[in-house]
């Protein structure tokens, strides 16, 4: 039943099931669901959770959602909360001029917490090469890889490092899909 308090939520997980770590779907269903949150389903195997919960603060949402994964699970997941109306726009923005996007070999969005400070953003830039390059838009940061990813020096532990704050990231492809099935 449509509750018009309601908010369609999409929780990006960083790194639910690497480094040694396994998490069914159903388990991870199941710890949001005991959070109170409504309608909770997984999309693809990578920590991406689609939810309602009544409208609120994303910033308490993932605080909330950081606590009890970090108590269930027994480690730290670093949670990226967007609405459905965000998913969409991150989806339908276009970070290049599209030449360069039909020519690379893959493009990849960063989430973030919070907007990055002026430092910050030069920071990412610094990282730009022949192979990458970056953009930043609100809450989120594009990695252009005009080359194969396996060429580039890039990873999400790189851009962490230079940022100094925590980041996940999708494939272009992943977030299109998420906002044509739930936005």
């Amino acid at each position: 039943m449509y509750n018009p308090r309601m908010t369609k939520y999409i929780a990006f997980l960083r790194a639910i099931n690497v480094g040694g770590h396994t998490v069914k779907m159903d388990q991870l269903r199941q710890l949001f669901e005991s959070l109170g949150f409504a309608h909770v389903e997984t999309f693809i195997a990578s920590g991406n959770v689609v939810f309602e919960a009544n409208a609120g603060k994303t910033k308490m949402l993932e605080k909330k959602i950081e606590t009890c994964l970090h108590q269930s699970l027994g480690y730290e997941v670093a949670t990226f909360i967007r609405t459905g109306a965000e998913v969409s726009g991150i989806a339908q923005y276009t970070p290049f001029p599209q030449a360069q996007l039909d020519a690379a070999m893959a493009l990849n969005i960063g989430f973030l917490t919070d907007t990055l400070d002026e430092p910050a953003e030069q920071k990412l830039m610094s990282l730009q090469t022949e192979i990458d390059d970056f953009h930043v838009h609100g809450r989120e940061f594009y990695w252009l890889c005009r080359k194969k990813q396996s060429d580039s020096k890039i990873s999400n532990v790189v851009i962490e490092k230079a940022l100094g704050v925590k980041s996940t990231l999708r494939g272009v492809n992943t977030i299109n899909k998420l906002a044509q099935k739930y936005c």
